[in-house]
């Protein structure tokens, strides 16, 4: 993997610490739900202790579902195996600062149990096992996620209040690249930008997008593990800054009947000497050879691996034709209408994924892009043609419209099985099915309103 400049070293750490600038340091990893969790330690005992004997963290926070409530059928953590701890352990290179909550510093976590072995199931740990193929062949994955949102002028406590309905948008029209409607919200925007940006974090971008108060921020890409450690930072930091400007923002993936929430995702290689990978000027829409194996593996394993791009009930409903979001299983050469875009030139030529949401656990994503890339190399998939009208319209395979048939291409996956191993396999498997057996026992707004009188 490549290698890591820490936005903030230890030895400043310390600096701020001994000068009263910092006093609390936030120690997290990214759950399954894609969610930080973890512990605000005293700034002193955190450098004295923690640094470098970690701390514990109850095993159920990768055994529960959305509202952290116990579930059966884990295997790692349940009430038979006591639900005791496993370690977290401080990734310096992760450490920041975090500009929003005054006084605060914060650091990524990875997960291990006591024996020192990692925990499987953990997401960072998935990636880490990716990247590590990888890097056997001499290769670096860079990454960069478009993570959109939607704010309402509402807190987070009067939405919950309400039922999340009748809330106001920050903006109440198609505010899509429009200055003036980002402009309605830029004392928000700015202070994500700017606040990110003293976390370590490089901003490129931000602008309006097309649901009623719709807004995305971008980063400047990374190699794949800074980019999503940088990525769950964000997520909360921006919903933390919002709560403090009493507002709301969400990063679901499908908030109403309007443009979903989308999380396009880059993906492209280096080898050892930052020469690209992916890149041939002289190749097919200017792809290698590696490029056109490695997109074809993306092809080939997408719809297996939809679970890990569409995690939740509501992925699905963003696949609708004529969205932006994707519904065919097709490739083309800057074509929004396919799930998998072929962008850039020269060093900078790559591919995207459109099928992510907001929702999405970006390690899981990324390395899910990565197995499958790997997989088409190591058997030498040939890249069916490109589409270069309109998918929507097409003759390729559907992605998946339901968690459950995900969950069930996943589970079935021999691609899933070899890349991942059993143990994750079945982990993400039960994770689908406790939410599909929620939502299955759940009864709706939609059918109370069409139901209460009229059936």
């Amino acid at each position: 993997m490549a290698d890591r400049t820490p936005p903030l070293a230890v030895e400043e750490l310390r600096m701020l610490v001994d000068r009263g600038e910092i006093d609390t340091v936030v120690l997290a990893f990214t759950d399954m739900q894609g969610r930080l969790q973890g512990k605000r330690f005293a700034a002193r005992y955190f450098l004295d202790q923690v640094l470098e004997h970690g701390t514990e963290g109850c095993n159920y926070l990768l055994a529960v579902d959305v509202d952290l409530n116990t579930v059966a059928g884990y295997t790692m953590s349940s009430w038979e195996r006591g639900y005791g701890d496993f370690a977290m352990h401080a990734d310096s290179a992760t450490l920041r600062l975090a500009p929003w909550n005054p006084g605060t510093a914060l650091v990524t976590a990875d997960l291990a149990w006591h024996d020192g072995s990692p925990v499987l199931a953990s997401p960072r740990q998935i990636l880490r096992g990716q990247l590590d193929r990888l890097a056997e062949r001499g290769w670096t994955a860079y990454a960069g996620t478009e993570l959109e949102f939607i704010v309402f002028k509402d807190t987070y406590e009067e939405a919950w209040g309400r039922g999340y309905r009748g809330m106001t948008p920050a903006n109440q029209y198609n505010a899509d690249y429009s200055v003036l409607g980002t402009g309605r919200v830029e004392p928000l925007l700015r202070r994500i930008r700017n606040e990110m940006g003293a976390a370590g974090m490089t901003v490129e971008s931000a602008k309006g997008e097309c649901n009623l108060g719709q807004h995305e921020i971008v980063f400047v890409y990374d190699d794949a593990l800074t980019t999503c450690d940088q990525h769950s930072v964000y997520k909360t930091g921006a919903k933390e800054i919002a709560a403090q400007e009493g507002m709301a923002l969400t990063f679901m993936a499908k908030y109403d009947e309007r443009e979903g929430n989308s999380c396009h995702i880059h993906l492209s290689l280096r080898d050892e000497t930052g020469a690209p990978v992916l890149a041939d000027d002289d190749g097919p829409y200017g792809m290698s050879k590696t490029m056109r194996h490695f997109l074809a593996g993306q092809l080939a394993a997408l719809r297996d691996f939809t679970l890990l791009y569409a995690p939740n009930i509501n992925s699905y409903k963003r696949f609708r034709p004529g969205s932006f979001a994707p519904t065919a299983v097709a490739w083309g050469p800057d074509n929004r209408t396919c799930a998998l875009r072929v962008v850039g030139h020269g060093p900078s030529h790559r591919f995207e994924n459109r099928l992510p949401g907001g929702d999405v656990n970006p390690y899981l994503a990324v390395a899910g892009m990565v197995a499958a890339g790997l997989y088409g190399v190591e058997n030498e998939l040939e890249l069916p043609e490109a589409c270069t009208g309109n998918a929507y319209t097409g003759d390729a395979a559907h992605v998946p419209t339901t968690l459950r048939e995900a969950a069930e291409l996943w589970g079935n996956s021999p691609i899933a099985r070899a890349a991942f191993g059993d143990e994750v396999v079945e982990h993400y498997l039960h994770m689908a099915r406790v939410e599909q057996e929620a939502y299955d026992a759940a009864v709706t707004d939609w059918e109370r309103f069409r139901s209460f009188e009229r059936m």
